[in-house]
């Protein structure tokens, strides 16, 4: 028998010692769950941006500090966490929600609709949690509550990490996890596992769902230069034309995935969504910009799209008399879900939420900076349902429209209070 089939099946018998306190702590999480709306709808009101987060933070502190919680504030410019030890000696586990919202002008009917406008690359924008952060937030602040009252249920240590920016921080600045990460959210006391959960508008409350392995995509930016020869549009042979070279190198990068990658292991994504060229209709200009993105689920098959695109952008250009040259950033990691790990948790979410009301998913090419704390150490992370169940009406994430079903926020608390306890008494 394997090692991870070993302590999976370890972890099963132990685990219904585990749950049999599950009834002491319905009464906590019943009485948490209007606590948890009414957080939820307030942060969703005064939504603030990426790295503003100020009022959000200050909300977070006071009620942790509340709850006699050891807090950290100004963590990655306004980040904070909490520190609760349990009355036995044990592990570390770190729970993680992110608080920002996004530049989105909200439009619905909502008696909590958000007003706000702020400033956004310089000009002004409504401001939404279009994304479900604030419900994360919420659950996190119940999470904590209810763990407070159970300090005697807690063999070892719970970290709170409630994380600003993850939509990514302004120009010129530094935030999210991989500066939380930078400033040591993860050490002191050192942390064995972390997990984090995202609400979904398009799945019923009351469902769960997980991946193990590569779950959500890493995500790079590329920008490629091209470099022509200008000359009047009537006589396109006197220059060298880098709109032409543009549009054959976005032809030539998508047959590295439709040709070259293979699909069946894994989904990749390289999306070309920004040109600037020219400046009218009769002159072939002397230079454009493309601008990008890639996206991966497997480190080696990124590896191979990124040295075959170095290759083939100047390559293309050069064939065709002009000259080009491509940089490649990461701005996240892939979310990958630690084997062993996932295998050992999901019981968990199963007798929670219900063993059919938990199914894994297909990978998902959008990205999550999530991934920068399971890069040192390992991590879980799955989708909680936040759409009506029955319901025709569901909206994708980071639109005007979007919205998240209440009543899905009580599993969320006791899912992630339970992945806690468990994996503390594992």
């Amino acid at each position: 028998m394997h090692m991870h089939k070993i302590l999976t099946f370890a972890f099963l018998m132990t685990g219904f010692s585990i749950w049999a306190q599950g009834p002491n702590l319905e009464k906590d999480f019943s009485a948490v769950e209007n606590k948890v709306i009414e957080w939820r709808r307030d942060i969703h009101q005064n939504p603030e941006l990426s790295n503003r987060e100020f009022k959000t933070a200050e909300k977070i502190a006071k009620h942790l500090k509340s709850l006699g919680i050891e807090v950290q504030t100004g963590v990655a410019v306004t980040g904070v966490v909490g520190l609760l030890k349990g009355n036995q000696p044990g592990k570390v586990v770190a729970l993680r929600a992110d608080i920002d919202a996004l530049p989105v002008t909200e439009r619905n009917d909502l008696p909590y609709k958000s007003e706000v406008r702020s400033e956004f690359l310089g000009k002004s924008v409504g401001v939404m949690h279009a994304c479900g952060h604030d419900t994360h937030t919420a659950i996190l602040m119940g999470v904590a509550e209810v763990l407070s009252k159970n300090k005697d249920k807690i063999k070892g240590t719970v970290k709170f990490i409630f994380q600003p920016a993850e939509e990514g921080p302004p120009p010129g600045e530094e935030g999210g996890a991989l500066l939380m990460v930078k400033e040591g959210v993860l050490t002191n006391p050192n942390v064995d596992a972390i997990f984090g959960l995202h609400i979904n508008s398009q799945t019923p409350v009351g469902t769960v769902k997980y991946k193990p392995g590569g779950s959500m995509a890493s995500a790079q930016r590329f920008v490629i230069n091209v470099k022509g020869k200008q000359t009047h549009g009537s006589q396109p042979w006197g220059g060298v034309d880098p709109i032409l070279i543009s549009a054959k190198i976005i032809d030539g990068l998508q047959t590295i995935i439709s040709r070259e990658t293979e699909l069946i292991n894994e989904a990749a994504v390289i999306s070309v969504g920004k040109i600037t060229s020219g400046v009218r209709s009769n002159i072939i200009p002397e230079s454009a910009e493309m601008i990008g993105t890639i996206r991966t689920l497997d480190y080696e098959m990124q590896k191979h799209i990124n040295k075959r695109m170095e290759e083939m952008v100047p390559a293309i250009a050069k064939v065709y008399g002009g000259e080009a040259t491509i940089d490649i950033q990461t701005s996240t990691a892939i979310t990958y879900n630690d084997l062993d790990l996932t295998a050992q948790m999901a019981p968990t979410l199963k007798r929670v939420a219900g063993d059919e009301n938990v199914s894994i998913h297909k990978a998902i090419t959008g990205a999550e900076d999530f991934s920068y704390f399971q890069e040192k150490v390992p991590g879980f992370y799955y989708f909680l349902g936040g759409m009506t169940p029955g319901s025709t009406e569901s909206f994708p994430h980071h639109t005007p429209d979007f919205k998240i079903d209440d009543s899905g926020l009580l599993l969320g608390v006791k899912t992630m209070t339970q992945l806690a306890l468990d994996y503390l008494n594992l």
